[in-house]
């Protein structure tokens, strides 16, 4: 029999006819109230997934091949879906299904009256095929594609995909009716609580990339996801509005529950992209929940634990001068404290209007900010709170708070906030001066000034002057010779943001006090190279030409390094055409060598190093003809 079904799918079907006629009379046996599969029936979907991995060459036989599935699965949808089999399968064939036939297998997961939406939405396999077919709604004015159409007249056609999309339509606010019914459940669910998260990106008008593969490489996990518009029905913009109110009459869950704080996570974002007037409406009804939260209803802390966190919060005051907690005790702090309200404060800080950041800052953060960014996980919605007020006008309160505790800040070694303060600065220019100081006393490198030479390598490393060169006697020369060592991401991240300000001669005094093999060693490192390109390639051609020489007789070691490569290339890129011959002219001498390894060869290739060996003039003549448009370009755009 197995042979026979696999026969058949080989033949291309016609007009529709079934693949496979005893699927339904497979369908497995009843077990703890759920219905399984039988093994023929999970072998039939298997060979379905594999098929669908294969492709079509023509619109047709895909169209016939998916109709003739969905046939087969016709009156057990919801059964084969819960099936991790059957959930593979149909998660493979929604997207080339076409929106009518989207719209008739959610009729079906969803019964008469949609109830089923909730079983099917809070299973592990079932709420995936829910996603796929919600997000099928993206192309809810795609034409229908079968031979059938191609005969009717126009009207006809019209009017019957006008009611494909009606039907699709009106089973997306079916579905959203049952969330809104059940919206505790859905919304606390593990895999319910994705399944509302992709309705509201479809309700909005936007969809995101969707859940990949958990074997994707890190590179790729790390990447904010894109959204992409598309043209949403005008029903969804009030089911939205309708939905919204519901997650905000069960704010109090959303806020302490993992799963209900990243929908509305969702929801705040998407409206913040789509719906700005209703966002504003949000957040101000979130903050204002969490500003009251002493006096709103089901709440769970009690008058102990605000006296405990209130006696807490006494303790953690880093300022011998501070204002006691018990005078400027505010609510908000608890959620800025607890691991799933602050990802939701992370979220409200980023999209809230200026208005809204100020009652924060002035009303509930006040002289609270060291405290808040010592602690392990309230910095976090204090580094979006920085980044979120750079260019207004309470960015100078904010900044002048947080830079009396920075040392206090750097012990905790939460450098994010650290950071994102640099990295405000970079659109501060009034407070870049201010801000370096601050860490170079941080560093303890700002007095005597010969310790100023020595804050490259301090930052990259986050360490203080004493503990990085383990003796408080060291000082200039016999400071400098210390091994480079010890760099850090952050500490990379911080140069980085350094290297932007308008003044970065005391960054590039304290390159040109390093030797030639700590360069290197510092421009072949993973975290380091990114630093130091960041202040070479912005340094002057003076100051470029200054660490080429001392540069010289490197290069070659430099290309032969996977991220040194990297980095000459980009010194490369903004170097004067006599640069670029005084490192061609070293590198040409190794020419076996640099062809030959393989990264070394790759910046042979990129720099014509063969035309520059054969035809020199012709390579100058070309760079400098290079040089000249770039600069003209560079003016234009100035």
């Amino acid at each position: 029999m197995v042979e026979k079904m696999e026969t058949k799918h080989q033949k291309k079907p016609k007009q529709g006819g079934k693949l496979n006629k005893k699927v339904k009379k497979r369908s497995g046996a009843e077990e703890g109230g759920r219905m399984h599969l039988d093994a023929l029936t999970v072998g039939y979907f298997r060979r379905v997934s594999d098929r669908l991995e294969e492709g079509f060459t023509e619109e047709e036989e895909k169209f016939l091949f998916v109709d003739n599935v969905l046939r087969e699965v016709k009156g057990q949808a919801a059964t084969v879906a819960m099936d991790m089999t059957g959930s593979v399968a149909f998660q493979k064939m929604l997207p080339l299904a076409s929106p009518a036939q989207v719209g008739e297998v959610l009729s079906e997961l969803g019964g008469e009256d949609g109830s089923a939406f909730r079983a099917v939405s809070c299973d592990r396999c079932g709420g995936h095929v829910m996603e796929s077919a919600l997000r099928q709604v993206a192309r809810w004015t795609e034409p229908s594609s079968h031979e059938e159409n191609q005969t009717e007249t126009t009207e006809s056609v019209e009017q019957s995909e006008t009611e494909d999309c009606g039907l699709l339509e009106a089973q997306v606010l079916v579905m959203s009716g049952v969330v809104r019914d059940h919206i505790l459940e859905f919304i606390k669910h593990t895999h319910g609580s994705h399944v509302v998260r992709t309705l509201i990106h479809v309700l909005g008008g936007c969809l995101d990339p969707g859940r990949t593969d958990s074997r994707t490489g890190g590179k790729e996990k790390n990447v904010k996801p894109l959204l992409t518009d598309f043209e949403a029905p005008v029903s969804f913009w009030m089911e939205l509005k309708t939905l919204s109110s519901s997650l905000m009459e069960n704010v109090n869950v959303c806020v302490t529950d993992t799963n209900a704080s990243h929908v509305l996570q969702i929801l705040l974002t998407i409206c913040h992209r789509k719906r700005p007037k209703l966002c504003k409406q949000l957040t101000k009804g979130i903050m204002k929940y969490l500003s009251s939260v002493g006096s709103a209803p089901g709440v769970r802390f009690g008058p102990t634990s605000v006296l405990v966190f209130m006696y807490v919060c006494f303790c953690e005051c880093v300022c011998k001068d501070c204002v006691s907690p018990f005078v400027s005790f505010s609510p908000l702090f608890v959620f800025f404290k607890d691991q799933a309200s602050s990802h939701l404060l992370e979220t409200v800080i980023q999209i809230s209007h200026k208005a809204l950041l100020r009652d924060l800052c002035k009303n509930h953060l006040k002289d609270q900010l060291v405290n808040l960014a010592l602690h392990p996980i309230a910095n976090f919605p204090i580094q979006k709170l920085i980044k979120a007020s750079t260019k207004l006008k309470m960015f100078p309160k904010v900044f002048d708070e947080l830079l009396e505790g920075l040392e206090a800040i750097l012990a905790a070694g939460h450098m994010g906030v650290v950071v994102q303060l640099a990295e405000s600065c970079v659109e501060r220019e009034d407070r870049q001066t201010e801000m370096l100081q601050q860490l170079l006393q941080a560093f303890h490198c700002a007095e005597p000034s010969s310790r100023h030479s020595s804050c490259l390598p301090l930052l990259l490393s986050l360490y203080a002057y004493e503990v990085y060169y383990n003796s408080e006697a060291a000082e200039g020369d016999t400071a400098s010779q210390r091994p480079l060592d010890g760099i850090c991401y952050h500490g990379s991240c911080l140069v980085q943001s350094l290297a932007k300000y308008k003044d970065r001669s005391l960054l590039m005094n304290s390159v040109h006090s390093l030797s030639p093999s700590q360069l290197v060693t510092l421009g072949t490192d993973k975290l380091g190279s990114h630093a130091l390109q960041a202040l070479v390639t912005s340094a002057s051609d003076k100051g470029k030409g200054k660490f080429l020489r001392k540069m010289e007789g490197q290069h070659v070691q430099l290309a032969c390094s996977k991220y040194g490569s990297r980095f000459i290339e980009a010194v490369w890129n903004s170097a004067t055409v006599s640069q670029k011959q005084s490192i061609a002219q070293e590198l040409v001498s190794s020419e076996a060598q640099l062809r030959s390894d393989q990264f070394a060869r790759h910046v042979w290739a990129k720099f014509a190093l063969t035309h520059f060996a054969k035809r020199k003039a012709q390579w100058q003549e070309v760079h400098t003809g290079q040089a000249k448009k770039k600069k003209l370009f560079n003016d234009i755009l100035k």
